[in-house]
């Protein structure tokens, strides 16, 4: 039986650990073939090759997403591989490893969070356009709740995440004709990134999920991964420009 993503190509971008891995294994179980573009040669490297012992072909690029000439490389080797891109997914982004309050943020926290996260997403959707466009493909950028409710100590990510949502609505409305489709996760989920904070900030674990129904953090394969292969499917041809938290309810938009 084939997959919903059967016969499609995915760019998962930071998809050594997390959220981006989690998304790339579970399109491998979808039947995509998938880029892994990641910065770290050993945890890019392995990911692929957990996503070809799921018996699905992968490609790791390695890509620093701040650098264009970096992402059109991966964009290229990509192309050469398996001879165009049906998907592409921006997850890539670093952050402060502990909450920061806003009077201690600096020019390089600035720079650190929309460098890897809003410039590297526009990177990568400008890079990746004409080829989105030739197979009316799908966007899938990746935002956050830090941004949505204005966390406190997450001024700059929280930034950058907001910066990445507006993006994408305009290019919704912008490539929509184009066959392109553009949307945003939210997650909330137990990446290596998040338990890092989570030791260095235990109290943070009881902001996370104060209010979430679902009353955890999520799996970043089990819980995110699939929300994004809906995305990625034929299943959500008809939805474009929108925000899907991924977060147990932790973030209800009005």
């Amino acid at each position: 039986m084939s997959g919903r993503l059967e016969g499609r190509v995915a760019v998962v971008t930071g998809a050594g650990q997390g959220v981006g891995r989690g998304i790339a294994l579970a399109f491998a179980r979808e039947g995509a073939s998938v880029v892994v573009a990641e910065f770290d040669e050993a945890t890019g490297s392995a990911v692929a090759r957990e996503v070809e012992a799921l018996g699905r072909p992968a490609l790791f690029v390695q890509c620093d997403v701040t650098r264009r000439s970096s992402v059109d490389a991966a964009v290229a080797a990509a192309v050469e591989a398996f001879g165009g891109i049906d998907v592409l997914v921006n997850n890539a982004q670093r952050a402060p490893a502990a909450p920061l309050p806003l009077m201690e943020h600096t020019e390089q926290t600035l720079d650190l969070c929309f460098d890897t996260g809003f410039r590297g997403t526009f990177h990568f959707m400008q890079a990746c356009y004409p080829h989105l466009k030739r197979r009316r493909g799908r966007v899938i950028n990746v935002g956050s709740g830090a941004g949505i409710d204005g966390m406190a100590g997450q001024a700059a990510y929280g930034a950058a995440k907001e910066a990445i949502r507006a993006l994408s609505k305009t290019a919704a409305r912008e490539w929509g004709r184009d066959g392109i489709n553009v949307n945003v996760i939210c997650p909330l989920a137990k990446s290596p990134g998040v338990e890092k904070l989570l030791e260095l900030a235990p109290e943070m674990e009881k902001r996370m999920t104060a209010g979430n129904p679902i009353a955890r953090i999520g799996d970043c394969e089990a819980d995110i991964g699939p929300v994004a292969v809906f995305l990625a499917s034929d299943d959500a041809r008809y939805v474009t420009g929108h925000t899907l938290p991924a977060d147990g309810g932790s973030t209800i938009l009005r």
